[in-house]
């Protein structure tokens, strides 16, 4: 899933940055911006899933809901370090001309950071009330042995908090706005960065959030004893989930009834939101078939292996496509000379991808020192 992300990343910059003229009021165009709306949410419901999977072996090792929240939100830090530095470059990169807000401005890493770290806190708390609940005697035996139920507990806490991140986020961009915080903190709840309004571009907590925690409920799911032992079938149950909540989703949109006075479907509707998370469902089940049972199995797969590095291709890519290193001259290209670039990118960041996973980078610097020490004279 991580490599179709990173391909659909590819092509919403690529066109968004490359076409000009009339090639930017195409049908073309919108249907690539279109696609875009995958990739961020992608990313953060993957994201969901890994925290499962690595909060899942910390309890099977028996580690206390303190040890286990400390754990996994340093790993959530460390993203969000990553994104501030990711920032710090870019304007480092466009010195002259960028101004120094965008150090602030709210991206795709610093609420995947965000998102774990709310997700260790969430996390913590429920192997804590859970162990309390079971008594003090058996609290161990209750994270370790009772998996099962522990993980039950998390994913209707998963799916609760989602729904609230939902619900809340049309007032929270409207009538509820937090406009006493400063516009940097605020940002991270609404988008609006020093600009005065919430902006769509902007990837703020609410609503984004909420695919992280619909990927921590998906990846407890996934991760459970009895779903380990029948793995097809639990991704078409949760495709058909996915089916669902997309038809729901689409009632709800064209339905009579709206909970809020302000409806911005695109932005912050729950139901697009919905529609969404039922679109990865589906996007889950298929990439495991594609994996299991398609061409994945027969040699080698460029989506797996752009998954496989799919921080350092976000990373370098941004600079090819957006950046002074821009491949094209930008908003000047038509549709085909923006493909040819698009099939550039695609390749340079595939042959990235096999420098990075290829090398032992650790054994080469280790030869390297050792080298170094034996002509060093003594």
């Amino acid at each position: 899933m991580r490599g179709l992300a990173c391909v659909l990343m590819f092509q919403t910059h690529c066109y968004d940055a490359w076409l000009g003229g009339d090639a930017r009021n195409t049908r073309f165009l919108q249907g690539s911006q279109l696609l875009g709306t995958l990739p961020a949410p992608l990313f953060l419901f993957l994201a969901g899933v890994s925290f499962a999977l690595v909060t899942g072996k910390l309890i099977r090792k028996n580690l206390s809901p303190a040890e286990i929240t400390l754990f996994m939100a340093r790993r959530g830090a460390e993203i969000f370090a990553f994104g501030l530095l990711f920032r710090l470059q870019e304007f480092v990169i466009a010195w002259g001309w960028a101004p120094w807000s965008d150090l602030l401005r709210v991206d795709v890493l610093n609420i995947i950071g965000l998102s774990m770290i709310l997700m260790a806190l969430l996390c913590g708390m429920v192997l804590h009330v859970w162990g309390r609940s079971r008594g003090q005697a058996e609290r161990s035996s209750a994270v370790a042995c009772d998996h099962s139920h522990s993980g039950f507990a998390m994913v209707a806490a998963a799916i609760a908090t989602a729904s609230l991140i939902a619900l809340l986020t049309p007032p929270l961009f409207t009538t509820w706005r937090p406009t006493w915080l400063p516009w940097p903190i605020e940002s991270y709840i609404d988008g609006c960065h020093n600009l005065g309004a919430p902006q769509s571009w902007l990837f703020s907590v609410f609503p984004w959030a909420a695919f992280a925690f619909a990927g921590l409920a998906a990846g407890f799911i996934l991760f459970s004893d009895p779903a380990r032992a029948h793995a097809a079938q639990t991704l078409a149950m949760l495709a058909c989930i996915g089916a669902i909540a997309i038809g729901a989703a689409y009632l709800f949109d064209h339905s009579s009834f709206h909970l809020y006075s302000t409806y911005d479907y695109w932005h912050t509707s729950p139901n697009f939101l919905m529609m969404r998370i039922g679109l990865l469902l589906m996007i889950a089940f298929l990439t495991y078939a594609w994996c299991r049972w398609g061409l994945a199995t027969r040699g080698f797969s460029p989506l797996i292996q752009l998954g496989q590095t799919s921080l350092l291709v976000y990373w370098v890519h941004i600079e090819f496509v957006y950046g002074r290193f821009s491949l094209l001259p930008k908003r000047a290209q038509t549709i085909f000379t923006a493909s040819r670039g698009l099939l550039e990118i695609v390749l340079f960041m595939l042959a990235l991808s096999l420098l990075r996973t290829r090398i032992d980078w650790k054994n080469k610097l280790t030869n390297w020192k050792n080298t170094i020490r034996r002509v060093q004279p003594a």
